[in-house]
């Protein structure tokens, strides 16, 4: 979906689909086809955003085969559908039984993350609809912070070199500008703001920036306001809640305590890379908890569990409620659906719900839906 702000600009609001599980072509067509233009109808919208992820497999498909990827445009058109991000971050098997720390692989001192991330680049600016000139791909914080040597930071910065090379070669040969986010999470290299401002704050900035991810902020306990970005430029938010626990209450956490997603888990004054540790003792039970599990937008467990959404709200207005967008791509990243406790049958329907949520979030801040 497309709306007005205020200044003029255009802010697009999308859905993940790495909720999906589909790494192939004719999965991914099923899926647009299916589910995607089912929450478009129920939106009741003529166009829905897509923040589409494509895996390693998928990638190298339409990067091999000019014809697939014209036929993907083509699809996407007829469908009402359009993408304007990527999500980048996951390779392979992101729905797999197990992912865990196995999402941070290749990282970006790997050779091969910087060659997927350029042909991400290379087909989202052939995706891009006519009226659109700037793209984003979301991608991970460098790397997990475990393992990390001195060789493997100067990897990283040539890496980071190499994909500005690259994409400002992909805008002069295309006019299509592709924008990197680095996504700051808990338990990796950048974990937050204030360290991408260290580690990222001479890269290329016209190509390279945040991608703030709102529940990893929220569990960080960063401050949501106008210092969010720590001064590095905001190409798209991934609109999440985390799960909050108060104190006393953490064993209710228990029934989201599952095998397939890492679910950091801080409290103020501790941190454990799992909720398993956090509930085994790693965190003191009387401070509240704040657990990386993407939760529903518009909803909210049972109680006495709650979510970040009041957290949501207010780095809504500091990146959208001032005189001019400080992005103006907006991803709703719940992932999680299949996972969650009591998983609804119908996920289109939940994700339409949080799409309209998100919608009335941003019109009650002054933008208007196009």
């Amino acid at each position: 979906m497309r709306l007005r702000h205020a200044d003029g600009s255009t802010v697009h609001l999308s859905y993940c689909t790495n909720v999906h599980a589909a790494e192939d072509l004719p999965g991914i067509r099923g899926q647009l086809s299916g589910v995607a233009a089912r929450i478009r109808r129920l939106l009741g919208a003529g166009r829905l955003g897509l923040g589409l992820w494509l895996s390693q497999r998928a990638t190298a498909d339409l990067t091999a085969r000019p014809e697939e990827l014209a036929a993907l445009r083509e699809r996407l058109t007829a469908l009402g559908l359009e993408v304007v991000t990527l999500n980048g971050f996951p390779y392979r098997g992101f729905q797999d039984e197990v992912v865990k720390y196995r999402v941070y692989t290749p990282d970006w001192a790997d050779a091969e993350r910087l060659r997927h991330t350029l042909a991400l680049a290379e087909i989202l600016a052939a995706l891009l609809p006519d009226d659109v000139s700037e793209g984003t791909i979301s991608t991970l914080p460098l790397a997990w912070r475990t393992g990390w040597t001195s060789e493997k930071a100067a990897a990283v910065t040539a890496n980071l070199d190499a994909a500005a090379r690259g994409l400002r070669a992909l805008a002069s040969r295309t006019g299509k500008v592709i924008r990197l986010g680095f996504e700051p999470e808990p338990g990796c290299i950048v974990e937050t703001t204030s360290q991408a401002r260290a580690l990222l704050g001479d890269v290329d900035h016209d190509h390279l920036g945040l991608c703030l991810d709102a529940c990893h902020m929220a569990v960080g306990f960063e401050e949501p306001g106008v210092g969010a970005a720590g001064g590095l430029p905001v190409v798209k938010l991934q609109a999440s809640c985390a799960l909050v626990a108060p104190p006393g209450a953490q064993r209710a956490l228990a029934a989201f305590d599952e095998p397939r997603f890492l679910h950091q888990t801080r409290s103020a004054t501790g941190y454990a890379d799992d909720l398993g540790e956090a509930l085994a003792g790693a965190l003191p039970a009387d401070e509240s908890w704040r657990v990386h599990f993407h939760v529903p937008l518009h909803d909210a467990p049972p109680p006495p569990l709650t979510t970040s959404a009041p957290y949501l709200r207010r780095l809504l207005e500091t990146l959208l409620g001032g005189e001019r967008p400080l992005t103006r791509h907006v991803e709703v990243e719940t992932y999680t659906w299949h996972v969650l406790p009591g998983a609804p049958a119908d996920i289109a329907r939940g994700i339409a719900a949080e799409l309209d949520w998100m919608r009335g979030q941003l019109t009650a801040l002054g933008l208007k839906e196009t």
